[in-house]
């Protein structure tokens, strides 16, 4: 069975970003694929990545993820909001606390969630240039997701068929990458 690291690349409660990718890690599934995620949130409820992980004495709780998360698995999913025009902060400050060497080689999808009509476009590019240099080969098709609020329906999936089939697609080849 394959494994997919699949990151929720934001410290926000309740985001959109968990529920895109909750609906990854539904697609993954029916894909007899084993998922690991990473979420942002969690990490920051849990430790101080800008004090502690980043600059101060690592956790053993940080630790266990590079070691267990990170290390042993080659794919990884990056589901990215738009922060800023950007990607969230967290998310750099989590990149930067893991030796680069970690990163090399591996391969990275990304996905773009917005509430404006370009799906984080320019973050998804900010980030593949930081993944680039941290020496990650990215996925050609990145994903962005546009108007998120009205893209789910009230069990948080796709409203609309061809949106899901769009994302079925993107992982599909990236399966096959």
């Amino acid at each position: 069975m394959q494994n997919v690291v699949l990151i929720f690349a934001t410290n926000r409660a309740n985001s959109y970003t968990k529920k895109v990718g909750n609906i990854y890690t539904k697609i993954l599934t029916d894909k007899n694929v084993n998922t690991i995620l990473i979420d942002l949130y969690e990490i920051s409820q849990t430790t101080n990545l800008l004090s502690n992980e980043l600059y101060g004495e690592r956790s053993e709780y940080f630790q266990k993820i590079i070691s267990e998360k990170l290390i042993p698995n080659s794919k990884l999913i990056f589901v990215v909001p738009e922060y800023n025009g950007s990607y969230p902060g967290i998310l750099k400050v989590f990149l930067d606390a893991i030796h680069p060497s970690t990163w090399t080689n591996k391969k990275a999808l990304l996905v773009g969630v917005s509430s404006g009509r370009a799906g984080n476009l320019r973050g998804m590019e900010h980030l593949t240039g930081v993944l680039n240099y941290l020496k990650l080969f990215i996925h050609h098709n990145k994903l962005p997701i546009s108007q998120i609020e009205q893209q789910l329906d009230s069990l948080n999936s796709f409203k609309n068929e061809s949106q899901h089939k769009v994302c079925e697609e993107q992982i599909t080849q990236f399966l096959n990458w």
